[in-house]
Formats: structure tokens, C-alpha cells, sequence
């Protein structure tokens, strides 16, 4: 556990370094959902996950990046699926086994080296640092490759924010997003965009699951209720986000991703052998 002024982070290393717990003043601001137990044995997500190698859903089985052609077996244990039967939220086993590399009273990182894997022929080593500072939470993902070829980026982080004792009618949100990613049937991208809007306000009974860019340079995003504030910085490397409210479950998510949904199957950036990428963003509370 990290602690520091009035907030405290709970992590389980092993498991990609999910955040598992982040507490102000002793109330939790993370959606728990279905436990970490769960989400080790059957991937279902909460807390703040990292979706690795890539975020959200892909439009299809099969990819290309740099030439190399690869195709996911459905019945793979590393395949998870989404309701329309696609593959969603990276690979099971880039997310377990990791080692944990430095550790102190604020500070904890961890990573692992994945290599060999069929569904994603890209040797690369992969470690989140966590840091807190004052009442704000920071987490830096660094990918670096290390075999013969670039590695493609496309991960994300999923977080599940609650205000806690505050209805969802009266969380007012603030969405500093520029394009609207237009979805066919089955959620994916279809390469359209059109202007957002403004978004600011209540969230009340709306509900999203919709991917939007943002300003690469940098952009907050905001949930605020009871006096409490939570703000979500994406401070590098992001310029992309989902935003997730469910009708079903008290939780929003402003998801910091490194490409759109689908990006492995439509030229996605890479990052070269001898090279590295990192992205972060921070979690702050007032």
C-alpha cells in the first residue's frame, strides 16, 4: 500500500499492477465490482486495470503490423470476449507473472518481459510505476522492446470511479474531449469523426461507452459531488479516451488510451527496437 496525505493505494504487483484500492479519507474511489479475486481468475475488470497489448475491442481475428500477420484463436486461453464475440482488453498472460523491480513508501514498480507470445509476436518488456504524491495518485506505463522488432502501442488503463455516499444524479462530470468516434453494430471504430460537443454536466441517468480524441498535449478530466472532486490528468502519451457509464452500475470511467479501439488492425504507431514509450496519467483528489 501507498500512502500519502489523505490517500491511500492498494496494488497487487503480480497482476499488471492493478490498482485495487484508492481511498480518501478512508471511502473508496475506485468501483470494486466483482473483487480482485475475480479479476486474477477470470479478467474481469475493476479497480484501475492496464488493458495490454492493446485497449478495448478489435473489429476482428486476424491483424498486420510491419508485415507480420497474425491471427487469434478464439479458443485461446489469452483470447478474452466481449458480448458480440470479439476479442477485448489485451492477453490474459500479459498481465500476471509480473516482478516487482522497486518499492518504498510512495513509490512501487513492476513489470515482466513478454516474449514468444503467438497472438502477439512483439518481444517486448512492459512496467508501470506508481507514485503518490500529496493526494494525487501517478502512473507511468513504459513498453521497450526487445527483439528485432518494433513493438505496436495500443494499451490503455480502464478506471472505475464512484464518489462515494453521492446518487449518480448529482455527479457532475467534465469531459475536455474534441472528436466523437463514430461505432458501427459491434462498437468498433468505423474511421468517422464528428465534433463532441459539450458534455459538461450532470451525469443524471446519461450513459456512455464511447471513444473520443483529445488533446495529445495534455487535458483533465473531472468528477465532482458531496465536495469532493476527483480529476484524471492525461499528462503524456494519451491521446485518445473511452468514457464508460453503464445504466446498470454506479461507475464512470475516463480511460486513458494510447490509440482507438481496433488500432492493432489499422496501422497502429510503433515504437523501434533500441527505443521506448511511455505514457502517463494521474488521479488527483480534493
Amino acid at each position: 500500500m501507498l500512502t500519502s496525505g489523505e490517500l491511500e493505494a492498494t496494488f497487487s504487483p503480480a497482476n499488471g499492477m492493478v490498482c485495487s484500492a484508492l481511498r480518501h479519507r478512508g471511502e473508496e474511489l475506485l468501483g470494486e465490482r466483482r473483487g480482485l479475486d475475480v479479476y486474477v481468475e477470470a479478467g474481469k475488470t475493476m479497480g484501475i486495470p492496464l488493458l495490454h497489448p492493446w485497449a478495448n475491442r478489435l473489429g476482428g481475428f486476424s491483424y498486420t503490423v510491419d508485415g507480420v500477420e497474425v491471427t487469434l484463436d478464439r479458443d485461446s486461453p489469452e483470447v478474452r470476449l466481449e458480448e458480440h464475440g470479439l476479442p477485448v482488453h489485451g492477453l490474459v498472460s500479459a498481465l500476471h507473472e509480473w516482478e516487482v523491480v522497486g518499492s518504498g513508501d510512495t513509490r512501487l514498480v513492476a513489470g515482466r518481459e513478454i516474449a514468444g507470445l503467438a497472438e502477439f509476436p512483439f518481444d517486448h518488456r512492459v512496467e508501470v510505476a506508481a507514485e503518490l504524491a500529496g493526494d494525487r495518485l501517478t502512473l507511468t506505463t513504459t513498453v521497450t522492446p526487445t527483439g528485432a522488432r518494433a513493438v505496436p502501442i495500443s494499451f490503455g488503463h480502464h478506471p472505475y470511479f464512484v464518489l462515494p455516499g453521492v446518487p449518480r444524479a448529482d455527479w457532475e462530470i467534465e469531459l475536455p474531449v474534441e472528436e466523437h468516434l463514430r461505432l458501427d453494430a459491434n462498437m468498433i471504430p468505423t474511421g468517422e469523426r464528428e465534433p463532441a460537443g459539450d458534455l459538461n454536466g450532470p451525469l443524471g441517468e446519461r450513459t456512455f461507452d464511447d471513444g473520443y480524441t483529445v488533446d495529445p498535449a495534455g487535458v483533465t478530466f473531472a468528477l465532482s459531488g458531496g465536495g469532493r472532486r476527483l480529476e484524471v490528468a492525461f499528462e503524456q502519451g494519451y491521446g485518445f479516451a473511452q468514457v464508460f457509464a453503464p445504466a446498470v452500475e454506479d461507475v464512470i470511467c475516463f480511460e486513458p488510451m494510447t490509440a482507438p479501439a481496433d488500432a492493432l488492425r489499422h496501422d497502429p504507431a510503433t515504437v523501434a527496437p533500441g527505443d521506448s514509450f511511455s505514457a502517463r496519467f494521474s488521479v488527483s483528489v480534493a
